[in-house]
């Protein structure tokens, strides 16, 4: 039996259907995200790359090509993991998924890539979530159609997909796997300047023997750090990691500095660089008062201290209800009771 994952993305996420090109990428994120003892005792020093794409015209740059297989023993079946890379939340992904899905299907069976006896191989929709914002997107295609009475509601279509959402992991609990993918999480939303460097040195030790691959990390790496606005960086073309990091040594330096000149260690590297750093969190505590001060007037200085004593995760709860609630009191409800 072998197993065929198909990656699929858009333009603005390339940088992660690139890394995704490499097979050591496929086997770290089954291995590290998706908990399942099956998919998890394949053997992924048999991937292989197969050429193709299967799906029409007008979506066929999305797949591009990006089709793995590996070998699971037994009957020849095909299992195809289709990943979306994803950076903004999509209330319809659900829907788009199945509709990928159905191309995908739709074009094996045209190529006569189906079982022996007729039937469709299985198909695993994942979506890869790399966005700033919680996910709160449903993900059940039945779940954006309301209830039906009668027969109707017994042939509404259902379809899920796996979600992998990077904000869910702490960045403890990334540092603690040896994996490929929980470092692309890091370096995405990184703890502290220095922790890119560390991840540097880290990945550089993990793959000594795969020059390769060290050259694909680098690549994106400068690709990543290059195209957000606060980082304000510009580096010639470079693609060995040790090289990256030597450019970025003196850089990584000063961003330290004024990191910690503004006491933000436990933020990230979102704000703007200019003799300033704001962490993620304080960010978004500003941003939190600012929208609750616009909508409901000055704040009591008991909302005042719990923001400042609220976690990453509280914050972005009560910044999406602050945005559609009725009453100051009803953005902090928590298990039913309110603020004060």
């Amino acid at each position: 039996m072998s197993c065929t994952i198909a990656f699929m993305t858009n333009e603005h996420d390339a940088g992660y259907k690139y890394l995704f090109s490499n097979p050591e990428l496929v086997r770290d994120l089954v291995a590290g995200f998706i908990p399942d003892a099956w998919l998890q005792s394949l053997d992924y020093t048999t991937l292989e790359r197969v050429p193709g794409s299967y799906v029409s015209d007008d979506l066929a740059r999305r797949a591009d090509d990006v089709i793995w297989r590996v070998r699971a023993g037994g009957e020849w079946v095909y299992l195809y993991l289709l990943i979306e890379f994803q950076s903004g939340v999509d209330r319809y992904m659900a829907l788009r998924m199945m509709v990928y899905v159905g191309l995908l299907y739709q074009d094996l069976v045209k190529r006569g890539e189906v079982l022996a006896d007729g039937r469709l191989p299985p198909v695993l929709p994942i979506v890869l979530y790399n966005g700033s914002r919680r996910w709160r997107a449903v993900r059940d295609v039945a779940e954006l159609i309301p209830p039906v009475p009668g027969v109707v509601e017994e042939y509404k279509p259902r379809m899920q997909y796996l979600l992998i959402d990077e904000n869910a992991y702490s960045d403890a609990e990334l540092a603690s796997l040896k994996n490929l993918v929980a470092a692309v999480f890091r370096l995405e939303h990184p703890a502290s300047p220095e922790a890119i460097g560390e991840l540097l040195d880290l990945l550089a030790a993990w793959l000594e023997d795969n020059p390769a691959l060290r050259r694909s990390f680098a690549v994106w790496i400068r690709a990543t750090l290059m195209r957000r606005k606060e980082y304000r960086i510009v580096l010639p073309q470079v693609d060995e990691l040790q090289e990256l990091r030597i450019m970025l040594a003196d850089r990584l330096e000063q961003w330290a500095k004024a990191y910690k000149a503004e006491g933000m260690q436990q933020g990230k590297l979102e704000g703007k660089l200019e003799g300033k750093l704001e962490g993620r969190q304080e960010g978004e505590a500003l941003m939190l008062r600012r929208v609750l001060e616009k909508r409901f007037g000055t704040l009591p200085a008991v909302v005042g201290a719990q923001i400042r004593e609220a976690d990453e995760d509280q914050l972005r709860r009560w910044l999406d209800r602050a945005l559609e609630a009725n009453r100051l009191d009803d953005v902090f409800v928590e298990n039913g009771t309110g603020t004060h």
